[in-house]
């Protein structure tokens, strides 16, 4: 493989932004996407997968380069130095990259390759909390799927269009997808490549959504006619499956404390020509209070830490601290607490986290349960998927029902 000098600038720019401002990994690379209009999708692929690649393994090739945080220009190109040699790619006289022991990061490799948080390259406090969370056995092979490329994996918009034949208008568009068993509305993609630029997307045949994060919508059993609550809709994925399986019948009440997203749902609405969400932005505590009561289903997707999401946010474990984790816990309590009024007597309300850390998920519904916000409460089903057992993303469900008469 021959390296391209402005390809390789490119990369590196956007590990400085990342590393040393603190910047959201997927912005930087669309930033640097936007360099070089001339880029094919091959220059664009290794822009992105590199920089991902270097994020993801950051600490094990800190470690091996020997170079510490701030990530001066030329420590910056010793990593990827390190990335190259790693793969077996010839580097190329240029002043920017020094000489390279190959042997020696290849000895460093193999020597840190067996102590996991290096192996895995995780901050200490992340390993030790995995390990105490889930067990030494589950958190080894929990963080190693995790440090795995994620799939791509569409979801077929059934208002729309079939799987089947979004499957054949792909293929008539070169990008080849199949189903994935057990999902009903997944297709998963052969290669990666951007189907953002297909005119099935821009007809609102499909949104890009994981497999396991299709499975949420699904288990809050709606149907048609229904008055459900997503309240922290974000924008808007799993408010559009829900749309789509409630066939456009009935009303979802789409709910966020930041309304720049809820504009996202409603121009992905529009796209995916979905008319039965009503998106509300709670810029005060009245805009809750007045759902109180009124909903047969309400749908909880509940802030969280994201480790079930790592392998498409690899910079998150940078980003991540332990005092989050513990904040995030009482803002998810507080959520069960004050949107769990929202439910009718007799209705079901989903708890889902992305999160595989018990504490998290099945801990917070027990304590919720024990409360005095969850005394009309009763666990009917809950759900862990882990990314180690399904190949995909971390995620957590609780289904509760209101016993309430």
């Amino acid at each position: 493989m021959r390296l391209h000098r402005n390809l390789v600038f490119a990369t590196v720019d956007a590990l400085s932004e990342i590393f040393n401002e603190g910047k959201y990994a997927d912005k930087m690379i669309e930033k640097a996407l936007k360099r070089d209009k001339r880029w094919g999708s091959r220059d664009r692929s290794f822009i992105a997968e590199t920089t991902y690649d270097i994020v993801r393994w950051k600490r094990l090739y800190s470690e091996i380069a020997e170079v510490k945080a701030p990530y001066s220009r030329e420590n910056l190109f010793r990593l990827f130095a390190v990335w190259a040699t790693l793969r077996g790619i010839t580097l190329p006289d240029w002043k920017q990259i020094e000489p390279t022991p190959s042997r020696r990061i290849k000895g460093k490799f193999d020597e840190l390759s067996k102590i996991r948080k290096y192996r895995e390259s995780i901050p200490d406090w992340m390993d030790e909390m995995g390990v105490k969370e889930l067990g030494e056995k589950i958190w080894e092979k929990e963080i190693h799927a995790l440090n795995e490329q994620a799939p791509v994996v569409l979801r077929v918009n059934t208002l729309n269009i079939s799987r089947d034949n979004l499957r054949s208008i792909l293929k008539d568009e070169q990008v080849i997808a199949e189903p994935v068993k057990g999902y009903p509305d997944a297709l998963q993609l052969e290669e990666r490549t951007n189907v953002f630029k297909t005119e099935a997307f821009k007809k609102g045949y499909f949104e890009v959504q994981d497999a396991n994060s299709q499975l949420v919508a699904h288990f809050l059993e709606v149907e048609p006619g229904m008055r459900v609550v997503d309240t922290c809709a974000g924008a808007g994925g799993k408010t559009l499956h829900i749309a789509a399986i409630m066939e456009n019948k009935g009303q979802i009440i789409a709910t966020d404390i930041y309304e720049n997203k809820l504009k996202e749902l409603k121009r992905r609405a529009k796209r995916a020509g979905v008319h039965n969400i009503d998106p509300r932005a709670i810029d005060t505590t009245k805009v809750v209070k007045k759902l109180y009561g009124t909903a047969d289903r309400v749908l909880i997707d509940a802030p969280c830490s994201g480790l079930g999401v790592l392998s498409r946010n690899p910079d998150a474990k940078w980003k991540l601290q332990p005092e989050f984790i513990e904040n995030i816990k009482k803002t998810q309590a507080e959520i069960l607490d004050t949107y769990s009024r929202i439910l009718k007597p007799g209705g079901k309300m989903v708890y889902a986290t992305c999160s595989v850390l018990p504490s998290e998920n099945q801990e917070q519904v027990e304590k919720f349960l024990a409360r005095e916000a969850g005394k009309n409460f009763k666990l009917i089903k809950d759900k862990k998927l882990l990314s180690s057992v399904t190949g995909y993303d971390g995620f957590y469900m609780a289904m509760l029902e209101n016993t309430e008469k």
